[in-house]
């Protein structure tokens, strides 16, 4: 894996996953907006990383709690996660024995595919992650999640180390057909699995309500996959400031009001 940081070491730690097809770095818009008060940790999953091999999930688990090891980080402010990143978050908040105190998860693709399903992906998701490295983002509009110019330029370079042995490896340890890891009611309740209504990822929701009965559940009303912190990381941000500080959300116009 590979390893940016913004921010000062013993300032409250942020940890983000990023999604898939990008690398670690674009989940720097947000931690710009966060790094005079927050110590921000992004890794490029080894998917992405020249001259790496992706093992499997407890390895990158491996590598990110090495890391954090290594910077003298005994506990995490927030857990953030974007798309399929949010199966790495889960296995992570499962597992580790860092104290986290809170964890958002931006449409986090809760999904369990067939083995035979994950196999007949991985081609079409290799060459299409391939192209935005081949047309420096030209095919952004065509495929994949998202047709924002803000974060093209981090497909593009995810697309430039990508192989397909080190994708397979991770489809075939990513979004397997079982239970959702499971999470403590405590921690639950310091979690927000957030989506937007319009995007293809909603109709994961009820799923994961039903794992994670205690979880919070925002859902951002008209936007897309991720939009809100593509678009507005400035916003994204001070929202993320306001579950640290206060365990809430912002009263933010775009939120869905639903009943209790």
């Amino acid at each position: 894996m590979h390893f940016e940081t913004l921010g000062e070491k013993g300032k409250p730690v942020v940890l983000f996953f990023h999604a898939m097809g990008v690398v670690g770095e674009s989940s720097e818009p947000v931690a710009q907006f966060l790094r005079e008060r927050y110590f921000c940790v992004m890794p490029t999953s080894s998917v992405y990383c020249a001259g790496e091999r992706y093992v499997s999930k407890e390895d990158e688990i491996r590598q990110v709690e090495d890391f954090l090891r290594a910077q003298g980080v005994r506990e995490l402010a927030l857990v953030v996660s974007s798309s399929l990143g949010a199966d790495l978050a889960a296995a992570f908040l499962s597992q580790t024995k860092l104290p986290v105190g809170h964890a958002y998860f931006d449409g986090g693709q809760f999904v369990r595919i067939k083995r035979s399903t994950r196999r007949l992906m991985t081609p079409f998701l290799y060459l299409a992650i391939k192209s935005l490295w081949w047309t420096r983002g030209g095919t952004l509009k065509k495929i994949l999640w998202c047709d924002d110019a803000a974060i093209r330029p981090y497909f593009i370079a995810a697309g430039q180390a990508l192989r397909y042995g080190d994708l397979r490896r991770q489809l075939g340890d990513s979004l397997v057909d079982a239970p959702f890891p499971s999470l403590p009611e405590a921690l639950q309740a310091r979690c927000f699995f957030a989506f937007g209504s319009a995007e293809d990822h909603f109709k994961y929701r009820p799923a994961v309500m039903a794992a994670y009965p205690k979880g919070q559940f925002p859902v951002f009303e008209g936007y897309d996959h991720m939009q809100y912190q593509i678009r507005d990381p400035e916003g994204f941000a001070a929202m993320l400031i306001s579950v640290m500080e206060t365990g809430k959300l912002p009263e933010l116009p775009v939120l869905r009001r639903e009943e209790p």
